[in-house]
């Protein structure tokens, strides 16, 4: 079942949402200084592309420094994904098709505004991917 939401997910959500990452990453990888936020950016681009399966957990070795960090990309990047997750998620949700994508397109809106701190594992096991 989790292959078949992802194929309806990359088609309809997954794909632009995977470009719109892609784009902050090079974008950010630009500057020196801001390359951690790129990697984090592609990272969580990835999980976009392809999300069920797969769940974010908070990683426990996380700080200061990763706030202060999500700080910076909400003002970089962060909010103008979070703006495409909630936009993408309630054109989803107008047909009954889509609420389970729109659904998940609105848990992507915290990852997207904090994406420091943060590991991607399988749902099943909680083992990072």
């Amino acid at each position: 079942m989790r292959t078949f939401l992802n194929i309806i997910w990359l088609v309809l959500s997954g794909f632009w949402m995977f470009l719109g990452y892609m784009l902050a990453g090079a974008v950010l990888c630009v500057l020196i200084l801001t390359i951690p936020w790129g990697i984090a950016s592609f990272r969580i681009g990835l999980y976009a592309l392809w999300p069920f399966g797969r769940t974010i957990v908070d990683k426990p070795t996380s700080g200061v420094g990763s706030f202060l960090g999500n700080v910076v990309w909400v003002i970089l990047a962060g909010w103008w994904l979070a703006i495409g997750h909630i936009v993408t998620g309630i054109a989803l949700c107008i047909t009954i098709i889509g609420i389970p994508l729109g659904i998940a397109s609105f848990k992507l809106v915290p990852i997207s505004l904090m994406p420091l701190g943060k590991v991607i594992v399988d749902s099943r096991t909680l083992q990072p991917v």
